[in-house]
């Protein structure tokens, strides 16, 4: 019914706005009190699953570790530091410590400066750079497992490609003990240098232009831009690159182990590996664990310092843009 002329229409009392709010959708059925309390703990129960699905087997491991648990005492009692005790005094966890460091830092190293210089490369518009940048996610794409069965099929002494392009002969193995280490550095670089490159490039091309053209206009050369304006304000996108494959490298195990098992010897025994041959092989399981919460100190430590690195590039280059 229309309101008759001078009148405001009866649009309802507060309280009827009030009662309208609770409406879901266009239905008219108001949502009861509790479900609009209870939404947001709904909501939150998927990231709370996740948090435990992370925990517990941190947890049970944690607990392991202070435990003398194995497959040939399946009643386990507590026993303190003495895991950690054994760990820490056996010269192979200290050589697992310093063939995973060194694959860490050679690898990372080689990945950045790599990645930086293809970022640069591809950074000119080009036909020939959008092909390449194409092709360049291939490695990525191929399970390091399966990238580990291809390479060692090429480092292979008889048959390998490698040793026929380079004209070593058969007699030069890639994977003796001398070289085994190096070789598995260079498959990581195979297969991840693409994703330092890619994570460079994206950073690259989402900065301000107005500092170049400023600098352009001053008469400054590529070098000078390069080293005052462009690398400053890399800088937070390199680390970023940097945090993510020291800490990829730390827990390295899928193509080591394709490639050698941990061997020759222990030339390639990195951490993970260890853990591996404690836990599964030796069915030490309160040794595995042992190690793996050392690991986890490692890379915990490494990772705050990393990120208070990340932290002070940041502020420089936010700097530097100014």
């Amino acid at each position: 019914m229309t309101a008759p002329a001078g009148e405001k229409p009866d649009t309802g009392s507060p309280d009827d706005h009030r009662a309208g709010s609770g409406r879901a959708g266009d239905s008219g059925t108001p949502v009861p009190g509790w479900r609009r309390r209870m939404r947001p703990y709904l909501l939150s129960v998927p990231a709370v699953l996740v948090v435990i699905g992370i925990l517990y087997p941190f947890v049970l491991g944690a607990i392991y570790a202070f435990l003398n648990y194995s497959a040939a005492n399946p009643d386990p009692r507590f026993i303190g530091f003495a895991n950690f005790v054994s760990v820490l005094g056996d010269t192979d966890f200290w050589a697992s410590v310093r063939i995973t460091l060194t694959y860490a830092v050679v690898a990372t190293v080689v990945e950045t400066v790599l990645g930086v210089i293809i970022a640069l490369l591809l950074n000119r518009s080009s036909l020939v750079g959008r092909i390449f940048e194409r092709v360049l996610i291939l490695p990525l794409m191929i399970a390091p497992v399966i990238a580990g069965v291809i390479w060692k099929l090429m480092f292979n002494p008889q048959f390998g490609v490698l040793n026929y392009v380079l004209g070593l002969g058969s007699s030069f193995d890639w994977l003796s003990r001398d070289m085994a280490l190096w070789s598995s550095i260079i498959v990581d670089v195979w297969i991840f240098t693409p994703f330092v490159a890619i994570l460079v490039l994206a950073g690259i091309r989402s900065l301000p232009r107005e500092p170049f053209e400023a600098s352009d206009v001053d008469g400054a050369g590529w070098w000078y831009s390069f080293r005052r304006l462009m690398l400053p304000m890399m800088w937070p996108y390199i680390l970023v690159a940097v945090i993510f494959r020291f800490m990829d490298c730390l827990k390295v195990f899928d193509h080591i182990y394709v490639l050698t098992a941990g061997g020759p010897g222990i030339a390639t025994r990195t951490l993970q590996i260890g853990a591996y041959e404690d836990s599964i092989i030796f069915q030490n399981y309160s040794r595995g664990s042992t190690y793996m919460l050392l690991l986890w100190v490692i890379v915990f430590i490494t990772a705050r310092y990393l990120v208070s690195v990340l932290g002070k590039a940041q502020r420089r280059a936010a700097g530097a843009e100014e």
